[in-house]
């Protein structure tokens, strides 16, 4: 799956978190393993 220009990933192993801000293939890798996608935070709304 191509990376995706603006998405989040976290490191399971380390924690760091990685904004992607060029699109391309491969996988984002730290600590030799890949990196989980993060899911976007529900924001509250303005109502």
């Amino acid at each position: 799956m191509p990376n995706q220009l603006g998405k989040r990933f976290q490191c399971a192993t380390c924690g760091t978190e990685v904004l992607c801000i060029k699109p391309g293939e491969g996988q984002v890798e730290c600590c030799g393993v890949a990196m989980e996608l993060q899911q976007p935070k529900v924001l509250p709304s303005a109502d």
